[in-house]
């Protein structure tokens, strides 16, 4: 299960991205993103110079396109809806390629494409220089709930654990002569998930049970983060905040010029 000092997607290093106070990176994500989804996405400028953020801080943190962008493929999902709503949209429409698209559906593809392409940019910046032991700390400094604290941190914690847990079961079926590409295999897959789900529940009773007996409350307390730093400084905070401050900057002249 690991340590528990680190995540999948944390990338190790000393750039003053990973040295800054997580508190005060959760905070300058939740403005930027705010920022990035207030903006008109008739207004097309002020996402160039939120990817331009963007690309200064991997820059400041050291971490490389060829680490970041595979990690990206995370939205690809929503990219699929963006695609198709050009064509499911109504209203006036104009012609592309010889194809009628939808105005309205071209604008609504553009803004969930940029807006949410930044938005896992900003995110996957956050959790490749924050690790998993900073992020209690981190919640209960910013007065998140103990409950909703520790629900988080054990996701995280856990989701390795699933991951090889359903490797463990993918090989199990191969080696007993599945074909997970085949398509009669679907019910087999599904009962699979299933029997996962109802490991993974019972995984979290044992845990919760465990946790209780040593005395755990839902509380997660400063002291339990071994060797944390002390709490983020005026100057850190003015630091750190400084791309999410450009960003809202940003926001608000886009609003204006509009």
């Amino acid at each position: 299960m690991g340590a528990g000092h680190s995540h999948p997607l944390y990338r190790d290093g000393d750039s003053v991205a990973h040295t800054a106070p997580a508190e005060v990176k959760i905070v300058g994500l939740v403005l930027f993103v705010l920022a990035v989804v207030a903006t008109p996405r008739e207004m097309i400028w002020p996402f160039a110079v939120y990817a331009a953020i963007v690309l200064v801080v991997w820059r400041v943190a050291r971490i490389p396109l060829r680490w970041i962008l595979p990690r990206m493929l995370i939205e690809a999902p929503f990219l699929v809806l963006a695609v198709l709503l050009p064509f499911a949209e109504g209203g006036e429409r104009v012609e592309v390629a010889g194809v009628q698209l939808s105005v309205a559906g071209l604008w609504a593809a553009w803004g969930i494409v940029v807006k949410g392409t930044l938005g896992v940019a900003a995110s996957l910046t956050v959790a490749a220089t924050t690790s998993a032991r900073e992020l209690p700390l981190a919640l209960s400094r910013l007065g998140m709930p103990g409950l909703v604290t520790s629900m988080l941190v054990l996701m995280i914690r856990y989701v390795d654990l699933l991951s090889a847990e359903v490797g463990r079961m993918r090989m199990a079926r191969i080696s007993r002569g599945d074909s997970p590409r085949a398509i009669h295999q679907a019910g087999a897959i599904a009962k699979g998930v299933g029997a996962l789900f109802l490991r993974s529940y019972e995984r979290g009773e044992r845990v919760y049970l465990a946790m209780t007996s040593r005395g755990f409350d839902g509380r997660v307390p400063e002291l339990a983060a071994v060797g944390a730093g002390p709490r983020a400084s005026g100057g850190q905070w003015a630091f750190a905040l400084m791309p999410a401050v450009a960003a809202a900057t940003v926001a608000g002249a886009a609003w204006v010029a509009r």
